[in-house]
């Protein structure tokens, strides 16, 4: 009497090499990759994306928010500025004219700051010339494209000169700007140390209408290198560069 077991016909499929074997595997392999996937794709892209904004936020441009009108009428209240946090790195530094964002813990206060660049290290900063205009090493500046409309360049008299890797900064509208003059008493004379720059607003991103490109004005073109600043004359012969506190 035979008594080995004859499979059944489960058994028979089930064994390697039957026929349908591969079959049923491929599907049951499709079907664990589609259960699989949906929730975990999405989640994967949204963690990459969160970490792509991440990064660009923290070494290559960060939007900050116009909270004040000491910037206008080229920066109003309310206006998102795109800082370039790329264009001080590699041995670059701030110019004249260039509006920057930057750090005021210690200078000006424990928050973020916007203004424009007047003076960089080595630079003789007076105001003000005959005609009421502020002087840069010796050379009057026309500020008319870019002050506020009404405001004189400074109702406060001042005289001085940038100490090395330190900015003088003021607003684009005068009377209605707390910046360096304020604080020429102050630990460190009102200069922000360049290594407190965030970065260069190159961008207004928003409103729509409001959207530009803010350039470095050529007021400046022509202001010789200070005294400790021979290493910048060749390019301040440049105008055409780019361009929260107030």
């Amino acid at each position: 009497m035979d008594t080995e077991a004859q499979p059944t016909e489960r058994d028979r499929s089930s064994r390697p090499g039957t026929p349908g074997t591969e079959e049923r595997s491929r599907f049951a392999l499709v079907s664990r990759i589609t259960e699989w996937l949906p929730g975990r794709w999405i989640t994967l892209t949204l963690f990459v994306c969160l970490l792509f904004l991440l990064l660009l936020n923290t070494f290559v441009a960060q939007p900050f928010q116009i909270p004040s009108g000491s910037m206008e009428q080229g920066l109003r209240i309310g206006d998102r500025v795109l800082v370039n946090k790329f264009a001080y790195r590699f041995g670059a530094e701030p110019r004249r004219g260039d509006v920057v964002v930057f750090d005021g813990t210690g200078y000006f206060g424990d928050a973020d700051y916007i203004k424009r660049v007047v003076g960089v290290g080595g630079d003789h900063v007076v105001c003000c010339d005959k005609k009421g205009r502020i002087e840069v090493n010796g050379r009057s500046v026309d500020e008319t494209a870019f002050l506020y409309p009404g405001d004189s360049p400074s109702t406060v008299p001042f005289d001085i000169v940038v100490p090395d890797g330190r900015l003088f900064v003021l607003g684009d509208h005068r009377s209605d700007s707390s910046d360096s003059r304020d604080h020429l008493g102050s630990p460190g004379g009102g200069m922000i140390p360049v290594g407190d720059v965030i970065g260069r607003a190159d961008w207004i991103v928003w409103p729509a209408a409001h959207w530009t490109h803010l350039h470095r004005p050529a007021a400046y073109a022509r202001v010789p290198a200070g005294a400790a600043a021979g290493a910048l004359a060749p390019q301040e012969k440049q105008s055409n560069g780019a361009g929260a506190h107030g």
